[in-house]
């Protein structure tokens, strides 16, 4: 085959190229465009012009789109869009596309407030929670966003996809995380035992992994989180070490040493008026074969996460940043590694415990 067949040959199954940032606000929630040209909202991004580069068509998009200079560098999805997987008008003879999506970061109020939407073009920009998002962005775009949020969590790297959808899902796809509002707790963070006379409601605890990770609970159907732990009953004898330790048992099949107090968060607003929701940290000791909550029934899936991994399956508001602190002093008081990044992983048997 002659140099010029060859390059036709190649010309004729040309794909297009773009691109797109994933950019989300301090409470996890995701940046998405309003445009007069489509029904539906969109992340940032748009076609990679002739020779030019994924990641310096995003950032280019970027300063036009939002009038924010950027650059970024660390992908999280490339998404081989097929022919039938976006719907375009047929005279247009869309030919699939490749796209990338990058890690736009997480932005402070004083960058949001530098946007400046491109004028015909742009018509708004908001902020919305990762489960809105097939409500308001085309099914295919909603999946990459969301696969790429997963892949931002998870920490590994760009992750491939195929219309929107992993070629390897990892627990977090498995498990649909953000498909589901995140439990939103904008409480203050008080290092210290609640006051007299005041309810616990909740007792939840950080239970550490001989690598520094925690435990979290997963809904198998929608990802959404919680840690271990749940109301104090009478035979907890208002003893929240009690009650965790018997909800651990319960809801995760797991036991743990004796639960050191982290501190608590004020609930103002709690229907029957105020209360405590006490904050606590142990080590895993045992586990045992996952089986239903008998408060529930829910079988949750158990995974392993980064403390910080764990803050950003919920919408916890400026507190969120003081409870780490007080988990990573309780960390290092008992001797455990900091945890690095990597994706959640399933918890099984004792691996936890080595």
């Amino acid at each position: 085959m002659t140099d010029e067949a060859y390059g036709a040959l190649r010309a004729s199954a040309a794909l297009w190229a773009g691109t797109s940032v994933l950019i989300t606000n301090q409470r996890g929630r995701v940046l998405l465009q309003r445009v007069g040209y489509r029904p539906t909202r969109l992340l940032p991004g748009g076609a990679v012009d002739l020779e030019e580069s994924p990641a310096q068509g995003a950032a280019r998009e970027l300063e036009e789109e939002l009038g924010v200079p950027a650059t970024v560098t660390r992908g999280l999805a490339v998404d081989w869009v097929s022919p039938t997987g976006r719907t375009t008008p047929s005279t247009m003879k869309f030919p699939g596309e490749l796209l990338h999506v990058f890690d736009g970061g997480v932005w402070d109020e004083d960058r949001i407030a530098s946007i400046r939407p491109a004028p015909g073009e742009i018509e708004d920009i908001e902020f919305v929670e990762p489960a809105d998002l097939p409500a308001l962005m085309e099914p295919g775009d909603a999946r990459r966003a969301l696969a790429a949020l997963r892949a931002r969590t998870n920490g590994t790297g760009a992750v491939l996809l195929e219309d929107g959808r992993p070629l390897v899902p990892t627990l977090l796809d498995r498990v649909n995380a953000f498909t589901r509002h995140r439990p939103t707790h904008h409480w203050p963070w008080r290092e210290e035992p609640a006051p007299a006379g005041i309810p616990v409601r909740q007792c939840w605890g950080w239970l550490f992994a001989q690598d520094g990770r925690v435990l979290v609970l997963l809904d198998p159907t929608n990802g959404a989180a919680c840690l271990p732990g749940g109301t104090p009953e009478s035979q907890d004898h208002g003893d929240p070490a009690a009650t965790l330790i018997r909800e651990a048992a319960e809801e995760a099949a797991v036991q743990i040493s004796s639960p050191v107090l982290l501190g608590h968060l004020p609930d103002e607003d709690h229907g029957n008026g105020p209360c405590a929701r006490v904050r606590m940290a142990a080590v895993l000791t045992g586990v045992g074969p996952s089986r239903p909550d008998p408060a529930t029934g829910q079988t949750y899936v158990r995974a392993l996460a980064t403390p910080e991994q764990v803050t950003e399956l919920f919408d916890w508001g400026p507190s969120a940043a003081d409870q780490l602190t007080a988990v990573h002093r309780e960390r290092i008081r008992l001797g455990l590694p900091h945890a690095i990044r990597q994706p959640l992983t399933l918890v099984t048997g004792d691996e936890v415990l080595r």
